[in-house]
């Protein structure tokens, strides 16, 4: 009888897979590769935006015979890249805006989250600063980098600064509201176990707000990227924006397109980094 049982269930379940691939038509495997297409649409879909986008430039500039100090072809802007790419210098001055933008990113997303802290603690705190850094933030940062950049001197700190600053209050605004979002049920469950206000700060708000914290930290760690090349733009010895200004001065376009190219490259590796942190992080967020 259990030598039967055994013998059905085999024959059961060969009926129902067996027929099920062998059956499986063309229609249904398009259908599940372009589920799999959308799923990963990073690496399938950005791409051929990008080629669609950049064969379109290319016709438009040659078809319209668009003069290079207007806009340059992708094809002469690539020919200048390889060329910049090749240099010591170049890869030196992607050195430093790196170092600009990451410690900067560091100094103002770490104060901005310590003050965060703070503020979310006591309102009436948050009621008397928050006006003023407001007012701060609302000064353009393009008017506030000559300054910071006499202050300080052309050197790595005054970039550090000004990427400090651009970056501290979109960081600051996401951490209070992600700190304020926990609902009261839950910090009133904890309090009534005897947690205390440190534990309820740390266990449960923080841990709630670790969503917003990271949507902070993906827009920081981009505008890190523009507060170090506009210190650079300013007044310094190196970096991608005061490369950009001497290509400009030689008017040479492709060359200053491709440095462009180079900080947007940039800006998405340090943006694929925050996602990865996130997703390590923040995993109940994953789908």
């Amino acid at each position: 009888m259990n030598a039967g049982s055994v013998t059905v269930v085999d024959f059961v379940t060969d009926e129902t897979t067996t027929p099920i691939l062998a059956d499986e038509t063309p229609t249904s495997r398009a259908y599940r590769g372009a589920r799999f297409v959308l799923r990963y649409p990073a690496v399938f879909i950005s791409p051929l935006i990008v080629i669609a986008l950049v064969a379109l430039w290319q016709w438009a500039v040659t078809t319209f015979d668009v003069s290079t100090y207007v806009l340059p072809a992708p094809s002469e802007i690539w020919t200048s890249l390889h060329g910049i790419i090749s240099t010591a210098t170049f890869w030196q001055n992607v050195s430093v805006t790196v170092q600009e933008a990451v410690l900067g990113f560091a100094l103002g997303a770490g104060l901005a989250f310590l003050i965060s802290l703070v503020i979310s603690e006591i309102a009436l705190l948050e009621r008397a600063a928050m006006p003023y850094m407001v007012a701060f933030q609302a000064v353009p940062t393009v008017a506030l980098a000559p300054i910071i950049v006499i202050s300080v001197g052309y050197g790595l700190t005054s970039k550090v600064v000004i990427a400090a600053i651009i970056v501290f209050f979109p960081m600051l605004v996401n951490c209070v509201v992600g700190l304020r979002a926990t609902g009261m049920d839950r910090i009133e469950l904890v309090r009534s176990l005897g947690g205390t206000r440190w534990q309820v700060l740390l266990r449960i708000k923080l841990v709630g707000a670790l969503p917003y914290i990271f949507a902070g930290l993906d827009i920081a760690i981009v505008l890190s990227v523009v507060g170090a090349v506009v210190g650079e733009f300013v007044g310094a010895k190196a970096g991608l924006g005061y490369a950009q200004l001497q290509a400009n001065y030689n008017f040479d376009i492709p060359g200053s397109f491709a440095i462009l190219v180079v900080m947007a490259v940039i800006g998405i590796g340090m943006h694929e980094i925050v996602l990865v942190v996130r997703r390590r992080v923040v995993f109940w967020e994953q789908h």
